[in-house]
This record gives C-alpha cells, sequence and structure tokens, in this order.
C-alpha cells in the first residue's frame, strides 16, 4: 500500500493540467457571463431553483452574481498561473459549488464533476512547476509528487465514464430512440444536419457512446492501447462539443490525457526544457493514516452516491429521485404539461396558478417533468399565502412523455403536494406509478 500510494512520480502532468484546468474554469465563469447564461439562470428569474436545504442561497441570486462570477474568474486565473494557488483553488471551488447548488434548472453534469474536482485539486500540489509560486519562490520547486495525486483523479474519471455507460443500457437507448431524439434539433447543422438524422447514425452513437464511456480509461492505462485511445477520446468529445456544445467539459475529459502519459512524452510534446523526475522514493507523510481514511470515505461516497436511485421506488428514468449526481448523461428527453390549482382552504375555492408569469422560460419547461421543483414552488406559494393569513392546499395535474412516446400521468391530481414533507432518500408517494410502456414507444425510426 505505502509502494502503491507514496511512491514519489514526476509531477509534469499534474502541473500541467493545473494550466489547462484553470484556464477552462476562467472560461466557464467569464464565459457565463458573455453568453448571457448568469443573467437568465441567476439574475432574471424571481428566484432559482436551488438545491433543497440550501434556500439561503437565494440571498445571492440577482444583479450581485456578476460580480460573483467575475471574482470567480479572478481565481481561475490564479489557478492557471499558479498564484497563491491553495487560496484560488479553495475560493474557486467555494465560490463554484456555491453556484451549483443555487440553481437547478440548468443541470449539467460537466457543473458537479467540476465542484468534485476543483476541490480535490485543493489538496494536490499541482503548484510545484510552471507556476508564479515557484518564480516567486524558487525554493519551493519540487520535480515530484505521491503516486496518489494522479490516482485520485484517474480513478474519479473512472467512475464518472463507468456510470455513464451503466446507465445508456436501457431500452430507448439501446434501440437509437433517445439518440434520434436528441438528434432533431441538430437538422439545421452545416454539413453534418442531415447526417445526423440517419437511422444507422443513431445506433452508432447509442452503441459507440457506451463502449467509449467502459473503456476509454482501461485504453488509457494499457500502453498498446493508449495512443488509440487518445484518439478516439479526441474525436468523441470533439464530436461532442460540436454537435451538442455542452461547454468545457469535452476539453477538460481531454485534457485527463496528461494523466496517461509518460512525463518525458509530455514534454517532448510540448517541447519543454525541464527537468525530470527518476527517482524511486517511497515517502510516507506521519498523516498517511488520516490520508488513506478520507480518500476512502470519499470513493466509497462516489461509489455509492450514483446507486441510491436502486433503493428508491420505480424508475429513476420516470421519478427522477437520485438522477443528480448520479453521471445519468445524455439520456433521455423529456416533456410535459403541468396545471397547478391552489385551494383557499377555508372557502374551497379553487384557482389556476399561472406559474409561467413568475418563472424564466427555462424554468417553467422543467417545472412539468421534475417533482421537486413542483414541490419547491408550491412551498413558496404556500409560504407567500400564509403571510397574507391564507391557508391553502396545492394540487398539481402533470403529464409527462419520455423520448417522444406518449403522455402519461406523472403527479397524483388528489394529494395536497404543499403539505407533504420532502423525502430525499425515499420514492413521494405522490408521484403516480411509472406506466409498464412509457420507455416503448418513442419516435418514429425510419
Amino acid at each position: 500500500m505505502n509502494n502503491f500510494l507514496f511512491k514519489q512520480i514526476d509531477n509534469t502532468g499534474l502541473t500541467l493540467f493545473r494550466i489547462v484546468f484553470g484556464l477552462l474554469i476562467t472560461i466557464e465563469a467569464f464565459g457565463a457571463i458573455a453568453t448571457g447564461w448568469v443573467r437568465r439562470v441567476m439574475v432574471d428569474p424571481e428566484f432559482t431553483f436551488n438545491f433543497i436545504g440550501f434556500d439561503f442561497l437565494q440571498n445571492l441570486q440577482g444583479p450581485g452574481m456578476y460580480a460573483y462570477f467575475v471574482v470567480m474568474g479572478v481565481f481561475g486565473l490564479g489557478v492557471m498561473l499558479g498564484y497563491k494557488y491553495r487560496m484560488s483553488m479553495f475560493a474557486y471551488a467555494f465560490l463554484w459549488t456555491g453556484a451549483y447548488l443555487m440553481q437547478k434548472t440548468s443541470y449539467n453534469n460537466h457543473y458537479y464533476l467540476m465542484v468534485l474536482l476543483c476541490w480535490v485539486m485543493v489538496l494536490l500540489p499541482a503548484h510545484r512547476r510552471y507556476s508564479l509560486d515557484v518564480k516567486f519562490k524558487p525554493s519551493f520547486k519540487k520535480l515530484s509528487m505521491p503516486q496518489w495525486c494522479k490516482w485520485m483523479l484517474v480513478l474519479q474519471v473512472f467512475i464518472v465514464f463507468t456510470y455513464g455507460a451503466i446507465a445508456k443500457w436501457y431500452p430507448d437507448w439501446l434501440n437509437g430512440t433517445a439518440p434520434a431524439m436528441f438528434m432533431k434539433s441538430k437538422s439545421d447543422y452545416w454539413l453534418i444536419g442531415g447526417l445526423l438524422q440517419e437511422s444507422w447514425m443513431h445506433y452508432s452513437i447509442a452503441y459507440f457512446g457506451i463502449l467509449f464511456d467502459l473503456l476509454i480509461i482501461p485504453m488509457l492505462l494499457w500502453k498498446p492501447t493508449r495512443l488509440l485511445g487518445f484518439y478516439l477520446s479526441l474525436f468523441f468529445h470533439l464530436f461532442n462539443s460540436v454537435v451538442f456544445q455542452v461547454g468545457i467539459f469535452p476539453y477538460m475529459s481531454i485534457a485527463f490525457a496528461l494523466f496517461f502519459f509518460s512525463s518525458e512524452s509530455i514534454q517532448k510534446l510540448f517541447k519543454l526544457q525541464a527537468e525530470l523526475y527518476n527517482k524511486d522514493e517511497v515517502l510516507v507523510p506521519k498523516y498517511k493514516n488520516l490520508l488513506i481514511f478520507c480518500g476512502s470515505l470519499y470513493f466509497i461516497v462516489q461509489i455509492g452516491l450514483p446507486l441510491r436511485h436502486w433503493g428508491i421506488k420505480d424508475d429513476v428514468l420516470w421519478t427522477e429521485e437520485g438522477h443528480r449526481m448520479s453521471w445519468r448523461m445524455m439520456l433521455r428527453a423529456k416533456s410535459g404539461t403541468l396545471t397547478m390549482h391552489i385551494e383557499n382552504k377555508e372557502t374551497g375555492e379553487r384557482i389556476i396558478y399561472n406559474y409561467r408569469n413568475h418563472l424564466s422560460k427555462k424554468q417553467a419547461r422543467s417545472l412539468p417533468t421534475k417533482a421537486d421543483l413542483m414541490w419547491q414552488l408550491a412551498q413558496r406559494i404556500k409560504k407567500e399565502e400564509n403571510a397574507k393569513g391564507n391557508e391553502i392546499a396545492i394540487y398539481v395535474t402533470s403529464r409527462v412523455s419520455v423520448n417522444g412516446g406518449p403522455f402519461f400521468p406523472f403527479i397524483n391530481p388528489e394529494i395536497d403536494i404543499a403539505s407533504q414533507k420532502w423525502k430525499p432518500y425515499s420514492h413521494l408517494d405522490w408521484i403516480l406509478p411509472s406506466p409498464n410502456d412509457y420507455h416503448k414507444k418513442g419516435v418514429t425510426k425510419k
């Protein structure tokens, strides 16, 4: 164990990854402002659907989020340049975690991965080379790092891709229905738009996606397949970047290759005039037991969290319970209709609540298919009405379609969801059972 975790290895890959990672998170912060994402998601809406239990983050929502993301971008530059690295990385991790927990409407798996990577990077000695910290204090320079630093990131990425492959193993992915749904909106793409509508392309995307997610890390780890794996990784992630426009995630994934190639190869590729660490030292720190305990606990959570939906009644594809933070990436397309009724408990009078007047367009699109958003909105309405002295009940009629299939009732319209307690680790009884055939009647195939 000591030889595996604490053997010293060259740190070229980690320090170059810090530079690329810092650049990407800087682009993420400033790009969120430049593209209007901050305005649409965190400034214009009356409120955001934060992760349940983090309501206090609503106090940050509004125009101040522009400054929030500017500050975050500055700390990202600090990470890239290796200037006061620990402080810069910690500050970015803290701020990005807050931004992530503040809203769920624009949930994206790479946002969650960034949260994890930012906190992991806080712990890693990624600034011991090619950094301003070393320039200002040359004695700080170090050519090596413990081997666990590399495997911490490799294992994290392996978990992400492995769960991504497993999640795709369901009927609508295997028969090409889900990929076909995703490609429908890409028909106007220059040059490839028509190609993306072909049935054979949908099957190719479906099965290449599964095989890539399942095999890419083993291929990169095994020297005979490493170069092929890297080229496949380039193709896969650049294809995703062009077709799905998923931000920095594809480029972050490509950058992980720095942990699989030798330092000699990396330095030769980038024409670096640098020393190589070639000793065979094993340096066991005094805090070894604490490090092993914390690392083991972290990965137990990372392995267990995506499995939690198996302990919750019904199908996660239908209920969405246990969907987030489970690497269920690019799996399904859902749409729905929703009517929300507010009933005055004293008079029995019922009115239709026009939720669209209080939500952004994206929030309004997400609401009919996600029970937690409905519950949060009901709690907000109830709180506002109670402040006026009104005792109310809220009933929801919702119908949901999965992957272009027929619409089925989603929420029990007889249950007052405003009176229900939130149960994060068990099934919500007011979600109706999934129909047996809800995922078997997707879009018509060519």
